[in-house]
């Protein structure tokens, strides 16, 4: 694949790609990893845990069509496992990473909780919610580069945001701020589409009937009016993340994010394609993309390299 690598074609048939979803063992993540499969894709679940929705579904997927390790997403070693075991299960380095695993303010990594202040036994000297909600999703984005680069192959990121990312919330400060990072994160990687022919996008979900809500202790639900709100279901979202991923007529080039509620379903931020025609009310030059070119052509045609050390 001679240089340039991009612009990212559609990816309009899934059949046989192979799909790399982190939280697919539940919620969103498992909603989309079904609709890929009804759409003849691959996958590979990584999450610390499956419910048994997501057993029955690798069980009757067969070990042809879907496989799961066990996945820490705060790791990098599993994270780039779960590449490994890509290629082990289907010879090949995915062709789509959906970094969906993802915490909502939980007691113990929030900005408010006693749990949270420097001295308490379970201060971990960081927030806990930013490594899942944020450094997992920009780590993954990372290796895909690297694996598709490796392989020659062009692909996608789609990266999961949220309203929050919008309009933000005292009650729920810290999870705004990790999903504004991941809008943010996106959008900065537009120009991957054109560079590297990797299309990194984005969906921001309104409010979802998933277990980040339900599987709980504290009252959240009741603090955050939970049931004074219409919410989608994780299907709503996993359609709409199919749809970016395909880009079926070209509408969905790097850092478009995707808004999507019960009452629509837009644009909200247009990628690159699209912005190039915008006029620009701060005009300054591009930037010498020498350093970032250099990285990726150093680990282009290498291949996937398994870690030394990695269990199987």
């Amino acid at each position: 694949m001679p240089p340039p690598y991009g612009p990212a074609e559609p990816m309009p048939d899934l059949t046989n790609k192979i799909i790399l979803i982190t939280g697919g063992g539940s919620g969103i993540g498992l909603a989309f990893a079904q609709h890929c499969l009804r759409l003849s894709a691959r996958v590979v679940i990584g999450d610390i845990n499956l419910t048994q929705d997501a057993k029955s579904t690798l069980d009757a997927a067969g070990s042809a069509k879907a496989v799961y390790r066990r996945c820490d997403v705060t790791s990098w070693a599993d994270l780039h496992d779960l590449i490994s075991a890509s290629v082990g299960a289907f010879g090949d380095v995915p062709d789509v990473y959906a970094p969906v695993a993802g915490i909502f303010e939980p007691g113990w990594s929030n900005f408010w909780d006693e749990g949270m202040v420097e001295g308490h036994p379970d201060y971990e000297g960081g927030y806990r919610t930013m490594r899942i909600n944020v450094d997992h999703p920009i780590h993954l984005t990372r290796l895909a580069l690297k694996a598709l680069a490796g392989a020659n192959k062009q692909g996608v990121v789609c990266l999961v945001a949220s309203t929050a990312a919008i309009r933000a919330g005292y009650l729920f400060s810290l999870y705004s701020a990790s999903k504004w990072a991941i809008r943010g994160f996106a959008k900065s990687m537009a120009q991957a589409d054109v560079e590297e022919g990797v299309r990194v996008v984005c969906v921001m979900p309104g409010l979802v009937d998933s277990p980040l809500w339900r599987d709980r202790q504290d009252k959240i639900m009741e603090w955050a009016k939970y049931d004074m709100r219409r919410g989608l279901m994780p299907k709503d979202i996993a359609e709409v993340m199919v749809k970016m991923v395909r880009d079926e007529g070209g509408w969905c080039s790097g850092g478009t994010c995707v808004l999507k509620t019960v009452d629509e379903e837009r644009v909200f931020e247009k990628g690159w394609r699209e912005r190039e025609k915008e006029y620009d009310p701060s005009p300054r030059p591009d930037a010498d993309l020498t350093r970032v070119r250099n990285a990726l052509d150093g680990e282009r045609g290498k291949g996937w390299k398994r870690r030394e050390g990695m269990v199987a």
